[in-house]
């Protein structure tokens, strides 16, 4: 499964944070809805196609949070420069 994008309400603490994933695999479309942070809890929705997946998605985001999307992780992870 491939995490296409990541959207985070911007707030700190296991409260108030939420997040919003899209993954992809192979022909089906993945939504996460994630309250409390990574050990918060979570819904899934899965789709068809990637449209129904950015309407659900567009649905999530939709309110009074300060939304941001976040890059993906590259494959492998990241690497810092030498010193």
């Amino acid at each position: 499964m491939e995490q296409r994008k990541h959207w985070w309400n911007g707030k700190w603490g296991r409260l108030a944070r939420r997040d919003v994933f899209l993954r992809v695999d192979a022909d089906r479309w993945h939504v996460e809805q994630r309250a409390g942070g990574a050990e918060g809890i979570s819904r899934f929705y899965e789709y068809g196609s990637a449209d129904e997946a950015e309407e659900t998605i567009r649905a999530l985001l939709d309110g009074s949070d300060a939304w941001r999307e976040l890059s993906p992780r590259p494959p492998g992870g990241w690497t810092l420069p030498n010193s």
